[in-house]
């Protein structure tokens, strides 16, 4: 479980920010005031952190300057989509950039993708009872013997991972595991389902949530 800290001035946002967060088995905190995020940090240290740019107090793009040399991960989530904006986000240190308005299950991933990246502890290894998924390595064992999954098997069950405990739509994950430019209908996520259940013993845990998809249930 990761601790994350949510600066965005918008309460409706945030809620939801912090909502899917936990659902996803994170620790998340909230701040609606730039001028409070440097003292937060101080008195605990977030393993990420996800900030808006146009806040009261101090503004995203400032805090960025002093968080950076804390190299803790930063995602902006902003309504400044402009090109420009981005890059200027990124070329501060930021790990990621998000626009409003943004579906939440792509911030969960997201927010997934760069704790892994930055290493945070645990980030890089799930277990569910006897399955063991080391995602940096991309390697999969059940019973203490190595699986082999095909690259989009695998990239099916890292986006239930990282989403665990939240409903997936076929459409949604269509989109997140073969791409914005996928042709192809939605039965192809009911097959690749059923073989994930049947390689990896999953059929107790990849749920199928009526008329929308898919729930992995999994602790953390």
């Amino acid at each position: 479980m990761a601790s994350i800290l949510v600066v965005e001035d918008d309460t409706a946002i945030a809620e939801l920010v912090s909502i899917h967060l936990k659902m996803a088995g994170h620790g998340a905190s909230v701040l609606h005031d730039g001028n409070e995020v440097m003292r937060r940090i101080e008195e605990r240290r977030p393993d990420l952190i996800v900030l808006d740019i146009m806040l009261p107090g101090t503004d995203g793009l400032t805090l960025m300057k002093q968080i950076e040399p804390l190299k803790i991960p930063v995602i902006f989530l902003t309504a400044k989509d402009r090109l420009d904006d981005k890059i200027a986000g990124l070329k501060l240190g930021a790990d990621d950039y998000i626009v409003k308005p943004f579906a939440a299950v792509e911030l969960v991933t997201r927010i997934e993708t760069v704790l892994r990246r930055c290493d945070v502890a645990g980030a890089n290894i799930f277990v569910l009872g006897n399955l063991t998924v080391k995602t940096k390595e991309r390697i999969v064992t059940l019973n203490g013997r190595e699986t082999e999954l095909t690259i989009l098997e695998f990239n099916l069950l890292q986006t239930l991972i990282d989403n665990r405990n939240i409903a997936l739509s076929r459409e949604k994950l269509l989109e997140l595991v073969w791409g914005y430019d996928y042709m192809g209908e939605t039965r192809t996520v009911d097959v690749h389902i059923q073989r994930l259940r049947k390689k990896l013993n999953m059929e107790d845990s990849i749920k199928t949530v009526y008329k929308l998809g898919y729930r992995l249930e999994a602790p953390r």
